[in-house]
């Protein structure tokens, strides 16, 4: 059935030859079923949330530890 491939394999030839088709569709399913699970509204705080955490993260591994953002923020002007 899959030409002597392991699962794994074809998961991994699928990623390289259509990653984007691939990684919208997981996307679009877990969308989805946040949506049923939680409601449109709960969904969107979620998906904001992520993204908060997602830019706040990425300041901290862009601008150094998350002590030297602190004091960037709130130390003396």
């Amino acid at each position: 059935m899959w030409g002597g491939r392991t699962f794994l394999e074809i998961i991994q030839e699928l990623l390289e030859t259509h990653r984007g088709k691939v990684l919208g569709a997981v996307f679009g399913l877990i969308i989805g079923l946040l949506i049923i699970v939680f409601g449109f509204w709960k969904t969107v705080f979620i998906i904001f949330c992520i993204l908060i955490g997602y830019f706040l993260g990425k300041r901290f591994d862009d601008d150094g530890s998350p002590g030297d953002w602190w004091d960037r923020i709130f130390g003396e002007r």
